[in-house]
């Protein structure tokens, strides 16, 4: 429960932020200098950035120079879409949508890999498209879905990517802190991870890059960040960002044992809703569910008036409930789909959150038995 009294479910869409985080942003906001100034303050700042630098690079198994610092998950994403080299794209169907744009509008070759109701990647179809792409590729396959936290068998995708001669890019913004991420054992070639989804600040991110990528900047116009990236860093998130990382890095990954409790808990006052996913390995804190017959804007409302934040999905698209591609790609009906409801938890969920949780969503579910019949 937050400050405010109220419960907070949607720790996909955000996650508050760490004391530790917190500490080291303020921190660096007292830093005045420039990073790429060669005076006292500025490499006081360039300090600060080659720590944070250092602090993810150990945290996710790599090499300091790999890690380009960018303003998010979204940027990220972006920029590992331009891989020189890459004569094709091809992307899987449930990517978010900062991959999915960019791929749409690059003007290589582009495909899309289905999955299927589980929300899993088909290798076989990917196997096949691979065999007709113009190579060498560029593959962009998620950890871990968004909406539904299914996880995607990225090393089995990274084995076929790489039997082709392609490279693969990895969104594991939504992996990081509740899965172990690592990137050598993953086999991707471009990995994106986002500080606001770890209890870091909003407004930084990074992709990891392997050597053998050669990136056309998605920003130009300086040095920073290696070459790959123009423009001043932003000191004081990407301090926090280390600072997150670092934090959950020490400490346990989630069990999954709240999640559970919540999913029997809607099924025993709904027996009749659907958990989209249930079928595939998924995050320990993602719930997508449905109940048929209930609009999502009606959840989304009831649950907030109970004081209690969830989401309808993604949400990168200014607040709006529209129809989601994850769902429509898995096959489920737009019926089914226009009700769903994500519940996310995360660092600050408690016992009595998921309560709260189930409280709400039995009004609702009452109020939904007693509604006329159209």
């Amino acid at each position: 429960m937050t400050d405010t009294g109220r419960t907070y479910l949607d720790h996909n869409a955000t996650t508050p932020l760490r004391e530790a985080a917190r500490q080291a942003v303020l921190e660096a906001l007292a830093t005045v200098g420039n990073a790429s100034s060669v005076h006292a303050e500025g490499r006081a700042a360039h300090h600060i950035v080659d720590e944070a630098r250092r602090t993810l690079a150990a945290c996710l198994g790599v090499r300091p120079e790999m890690v380009i610092f960018t303003s998010g998950g979204s940027e990220a994403n972006n920029l590992a879409l331009r891989v020189k080299d890459a004569r094709s794209l091809i992307v899987s169907a449930i990517e978010h949508p900062s991959v999915l744009a960019p791929a749409r509008a690059d003007g290589r070759p582009f495909r899309q890999i289905p999955v299927d109701v589980a929300g899993m990647v088909d290798l076989g179809r990917l196997e096949a498209l691979l065999d007709e792409a113009e190579a060498p590729a560029l593959v962009s396959v998620m950890l871990a879905n968004n909406e539904t936290g299914v996880i995607q068998p990225v090393k089995a995708v990274a084995d076929l990517v790489h039997a082709h001669d392609g490279f693969l890019h990895v969104d594991a913004v939504q992996a990081m802190g509740r899965i172990p991420v690592r990137f050598m054992p993953l086999g991707a070639d471009l990995l994106t991870v986002s500080a606001h989804k770890l209890g870091g600040p909003q407004g930084a991110g990074a992709l990891i890059a392997d050597d053998r990528v050669r990136l056309d900047p998605l920003i130009r116009g300086g040095g920073q960040e290696f070459g790959r990236r123009a423009g001043t860093e932003n000191v004081a998130a990407i301090a926090g960002f280390a600072a997150a990382i670092a934090e959950i890095s020490e400490k346990p990954l989630p069990s999954g044992q709240l999640r559970d409790e919540l999913e029997t808990g809607l099924k025993a006052i709904a027996p009749r809703v659907q958990v989209f996913g249930a079928a595939a390995e998924r995050l320990p804190n993602t719930c997508c569910f449905a109940l048929a017959g209930l609009a999502a804007e009606t959840a989304l409302m009831g649950f907030d008036l109970a004081g209690v934040a969830v989401s309808s999905g993604s949400a990168c698209s200014s607040g709006k409930v529209a129809p989601s591609h994850v769902l429509a790609a898995m096959g489920i009906s737009d019926e089914l789909a226009s009700g769903a409801v994500r519940i996310s938890l995360g660092w600050t969920t408690t016992q009595e959150d998921i309560e709260a949780a189930l409280a709400a969503w039995d009004g609702l579910v009452e109020r939904h038995k007693a509604r006329p019949a159209a």
